[in-house]
């Protein structure tokens, strides 16, 4: 069992997986939206890319105890 169910987060997940799906959750939102919410097969390394990018960026930004921005 987790941390995340003893402490009940509903939704199961450690506060920095929240904190990684909100990131890519923002930036496929982005992409969807800088490509007229179509993502072509051609365009998943960049969008791939990028999104690593955020999750780079959301864990340098992460510590214990801080909330999902």
């Amino acid at each position: 069992m987790s941390d995340a169910y003893v402490v009940g987060d509903p939704d199961g997940l450690s506060p920095l997986l929240v904190a990684l799906r909100d990131t890519i959750a923002r930036e496929l939102h982005a992409q969807l939206a800088l490509r007229g919410e179509r993502i072509e097969l051609a365009d998943l390394p960049e969008v791939s890319y990028q999104v690593t990018v955020q999750v780079e960026r959301a864990l340098h930004a992460w510590r214990p105890g801080d909330s999902p921005q």
